[in-house]
């Protein structure tokens, strides 16, 4: 399989990206689900760099998964639980007992989720400069 770190790298930055540009229309579910992305993608991205396999969406055990030589603070992983909590909820109204996704999401959980996306993509570029 051919190493492609920096194709996943590029789309978590245009997740993050995305992120941000939501957060400035006020798409605040949108947002939160771009930054969840974001986070995955450069996740995957070291994988990638590492020539190892990542399966599924959680960015907290995606985190977790990641070799022992890759020292990711616990932090880190708590910070990964806080946006896995977008990944479904915010594009789909069975998330919710009634209304839409929409509804519900604040620009503050925009903000924190950009925040934490931020963060695990810095720590994960951090690795794939080495």
């Amino acid at each position: 399989m051919p190493e492609r770190s920096r194709d996943w790298m590029r789309q978590a930055d245009a997740d993050y990206r995305h992120a941000k540009n939501s957060l400035a229309a006020g798409d605040y579910e949108w947002s939160c689900f771009s930054a969840q992305q974001a986070a995955e993608k450069a996740i995957k991205a070291l994988f990638q760099k590492l020539h190892l396999d990542a399966w599924g969406h959680m960015v907290s055990i995606l985190l977790a998964n990641l070799p022992p030589e890759i020292a990711v603070p616990k932090e880190l992983i708590d910070k990964g639980k806080v946006i896995d909590k977008h990944y479904i909820p915010s594009r789909y109204p069975n998330g919710f007992d009634s209304g839409a996704p929409t509804d519900f999401y604040t620009s503050g959980e925009s903000e924190s989720a950009i925040k934490i996306a931020g963060e695990i993509i810095e720590f994960c570029k951090n690795y794939l400069d080495k």
